[in-house]
């Protein structure tokens, strides 16, 4: 896959353009074996792209991201199309009137939107395991999972298809996939982007964000999401500690081997009360979702998911008591965490803590039990996400072998921090991307 940056300059100079470039993205899509893809958007890709070859045909700058295809998660708006959050239950929903906010920056920018993307109904679940679409497949093993609740967005930029997607993130479902797939995932710090368009959650941990293949994609895609540049690596020390207790309890040992060789000497600092902190996610989630859904649970509960279906249902009985005082202890974890950088720039963690389980028997260890992927493959990326911090998914570099996923945390507004440090470990060889057996270098689709 070549990066967005290099299209988007071959674009600019006039060397190819932007559609032909949508129609190589646009038959890819069309024979996608991932189950990744949920709508080809044909007319409006080539639209998108003919309005990009105008502007260079009068010699105007489409912007950074000229010609650049992109497909988004199936919860956003795309005006002209009903948005199904992945659920038949809106099969028949009103036709978005307008795109939702990040696809307006991002085709404003130049870019193309090719095709809305797989996801768990609703945004609930880690798996992408869809009752209407399929189960996406994992670019670096057909037989085991994406990743979810983005595992659409994961799949299509791993196998290559597109140089980026967007994702949501309410409780890991951009890290997960992220490290699934072996790809960079960001989730910025709460309430950064507008969610403006987009399908809701939980509304205290609903975010949204970038998966790509290569950190300098990122940090271009970030930067015009974020609609400010990003300042360069001016080489100053970074603190860096490693986050110990159930984040190493929990982790495959390449993560820790990762992780010590990432920050050699570096402190082991514990966050408090984290099992208590993921119970508290869970709850504040199932709640919120639960009161979401109220309606259709009441009308068409038969009409979900099963799995989807029963969580809500147990969310939406929730007294209000117990929903205020998980609430109240998320207020006193988050002040407590967000103390440590004080000290500290980045904390390191696993993101994901296994490489993909199979689609056949989705179950994961943890603890020292057998639990189901579907629910427990958040582990380490929850606590985070109660806290409001963002975090980076990066991929260890690890040719032949599943991908595995770091977090790299900070404080809020200072994502800038770890995309250069980041970049610092993919120096050093730490971590990369590693196409799956069968997309070469320099592929554009």
């Amino acid at each position: 896959m070549i990066e967005a940056a290099h299209i988007a300059a071959a674009v600019r100079a006039g060397e190819i353009t932007a559609t032909a470039l949508a129609g190589q993205a646009l038959t890819a899509l069309e024979a996608d074996r991932h189950v990744a893809v949920t709508r080809v958007l044909a007319a409006r890709a080539l639209g998108d792209a003919a309005r990009v070859d105008a502007m260079v045909a009068r010699g105007q700058d489409p912007g950074p991201l000229a010609g650049v295809p992109f497909g988004v998660k199936d919860l956003f708006d795309v005006a002209g199309l009903t948005t199904t959050a992945g659920s038949r239950l809106l099969a028949d929903a009103a036709p978005a009137q307008a795109d939702a906010a990040a696809v307006q920056c991002l085709c404003s920018a130049g870019a193309v939107l090719a095709c809305t993307l797989n996801m768990d109904e609703f945004a609930y679940g880690f798996a992408t395991i869809n009752a209407a679409h399929g189960t996406t497949r994992n670019p670096h093993d057909p037989a085991r999972l994406a990743g979810g609740s983005s595992g659409g967005s994961a799949a299509i930029v791993a196998a290559g298809l597109l140089p980026f997607a967007l994702g949501s993130d309410t409780n890991g479902s951009i890290r997960v996939p992220a490290s699934l797939c072996g790809l960079y995932g960001l989730k910025p710090a709460h309430a950064s982007l507008p969610l403006g368009g987009v399908f809701p959650f939980a509304e205290s941990f609903d975010d949204i964000g970038p998966f790509t293949a290569s950190l300098a994609d990122m940090a271009l895609v970030w930067e015009v999401l974020l609609g400010a540049p990003i300042p360069g690596d001016d080489g100053a020390e970074i603190r860096v500690a490693r986050l110990g207790g159930r984040f190493r309890d929990n982790a495959d040992p390449a993560q820790l081997a990762a992780i010590d060789a990432a920050a050699p000497g570096a402190p082991l600092v514990e966050l408090p009360d984290i099992a208590r902190a993921r119970s508290a996610a869970f709850l504040i989630t199932a709640r919120e979702g639960g009161a979401l859904h109220r309606a259709a649970l009441a009308g068409q509960a038969m009409e979900f998911d099963p799995q989807v279906r029963d969580r809500l249902l147990a969310g939406a009985l929730l007294p209000d008591e117990l929903y205020n005082h998980a609430q109240a202890f998320r207020a006193e974890f988050m002040a407590q965490v967000r103390a440590r950088f004080a000290e500290f720039d980045v904390l390191l963690a696993p993101a994901a803590p296994c490489p993909a389980p199979p689609i056949a028997d989705p179950r994961i260890t943890i603890d020292g039990e057998q639990r189901p992927a579907r629910a427990d493959l958040g582990i380490h990326t929850q606590p985070i996400t109660f806290a409001a911090l963002p975090s980076l998914a990066v991929p260890l570099r690890r040719p032949g072998l599943l991908p595995l996923g770091l977090q790299l945390i900070g404080r809020p507004g200072h994502e800038a921090k770890l995309l250069r440090f980041a970049a610092r470990l993919e120096q050093s060889g730490i971590v990369g991307v590693t196409a799956p057996a069968g997309v070469l270098e320099g592929e554009t689709t």
